[in-house]
């Protein structure tokens, strides 16, 4: 959802465009009404994501994969409820449109939201800015601010009350996850085991809940053209909710590489923030402690937690491309992914 990151719609996962343009007309006050033009982003392991483009006008529309999905995951209703709540009281979650559960139209449930253009910083340099030690830290810098300014979001006014259920959260994700890694488990793992039994043993108690992301990293973000260190939008709502902001965190520092990692591990990830100006994770843990006051001295455990967690979701979506559920080639190398960090969540304990 940046610049210039859009492709043809990969075969399979192709959208009835008049069907489509149909609805958009009778729904979406501001569509002009001509034919609809669709292109796919690229990025993005999990809900398709699409372009469309009519004349000037431009949204994006979000639909789940193919296939079989997880029990509760993937929920297009959720994801659109949670951007009408969020967006009036944290401006760079974009603004959605319109949600769609009538199988006649696309044969899935959708949502339609609002487009905004910006850098998408992944695994390369963007060509946008200049390759410096400063660009670096903006991007760090811009990405450590935007999580505090969530943590510090007053949502008990919002509709976020009624779908969130703070109280319980770490417990309940550290079981869930030993649960969805057992249920998508293509091979045995043994390691899979103690790193899960770790975290039941050794569970810390949270700080006061907050909004939280649940995969806020800098490819889920969208920063201004001429400015590193502005953001224009964050990106990926799907699985937000309100609970520990120190998994949020640890979510962020998991896909945050350093020169002296594993070179599987920055494969996995991204090399990028191994680029000189980039802060190794431990001086975001500092930068992060100093702006939100938060206690950051269980920051290991958590690190844990992150780790297993993308692990987690990693194997799930192996699993579908395991079971023939999809053909996407993308998803192949994603079990090599799942044992990498297993690996590096057990190296921590």
């Amino acid at each position: 959802m940046g610049v210039n990151e859009t492709r043809p719609v990969r075969p399979g996962e192709e959208l009835p465009a008049e069907r489509l343009a149909s609805y958009l007309r009778d729904h979406v006050p501001d569509y002009p009404g001509g034919a609809v033009q669709i292109a796919q982003f690229s990025a993005g392991h999990s809900n398709l994501t699409y372009l469309l483009q009519c004349g000037d006008w431009e949204a994006v529309l979000r639909r789940p994969p193919h296939g079989p999905v997880p029990p509760k995951a993937h929920d297009m209703a959720r994801e659109h409820r949670w951007l009408q709540a969020v967006h009036p009281v944290f401006p760079l979650a974009p603004k959605p449109y319109v949600y769609c559960d009538q199988p006649e139209v696309l044969g899935a449930p959708f949502f339609v939201m609002e487009r905004r253009s910006g850098i998408v910083v992944d695994r390369s340099w963007p060509d946008a800015y200049p390759e410096t030690p400063e660009a670096a830290r903006a991007l760090a810098e811009a990405l450590i601010d935007t999580l505090v300014a969530l943590h510090a979001v007053d949502y008990s006014a919002t509709a976020v009350v009624d779908m969130v259920r703070p109280e319980g959260y770490l417990e309940r994700q550290v079981t869930g996850l030993v649960q969805r890694y057992q249920r998508a488990q293509t091979h045995d793992n043994p390691l899979a085991l103690k790193v899960g039994q770790w975290m039941v043993n050794h569970l810390p108690k949270s700080p006061t809940p907050t909004l939280i992301h649940n995969d806020l990293k800098l490819n889920n973000m969208l920063f201004a053209p001429t400015d590193p260190g502005r953001p224009v939008a964050v990106l990926d709502w799907e699985m937000s909710t309100v609970g520990d902001p120190l998994s949020d965190f640890a979510i962020l520092l998991s896909y945050w590489c350093e020169p002296d990692d594993p070179p599987l591990f920055r494969q996995l990830i991204s090399p990028l923030t191994t680029r000189p100006g980039f802060p190794n994770r431990d001086a975001l843990i500092q930068t992060y402690a100093c702006k939100s006051g938060r206690d950051v001295s269980q920051m290991r455990y958590y690190m844990v937690f992150g780790y297993f967690k993308a692990a987690v979701i990693c194997q799930q979506i192996f699993y579908r491309y395991a079971k023939g559920q999809t053909d996407d080639e993308r998803f192949s190398q994603l079990g090599a992914a799942a044992d990498g960090l297993v690996e590096r969540a057990f190296a921590l304990l």
